[in-house]
């Protein structure tokens, strides 16, 4: 549980790049939504990584 919460900050902002990818695939570039909601966790991802590393040590 302690290495999945470690790597939470990581996984978000994987999730959101994987977002941002599919969406210049598909040509879908347009919809605000979507690229809101993958901007909205890669900076979420960002503040958890840094935030969870600071308190965590091994």
């Amino acid at each position: 549980m302690k290495g999945l919460l470690k790597n939470l900050g990581l996984i978000l902002v994987l999730v959101g790049a994987v977002i941002l990818i599919a969406c210049a695939f598909t040509g879908n570039v347009n919809n605000n939504g979507i690229l809101g909601t993958a901007l909205v966790l890669v900076v979420l991802g960002l503040i958890t990584y840094i935030a969870i590393n600071k308190r965590i040590t091994d």
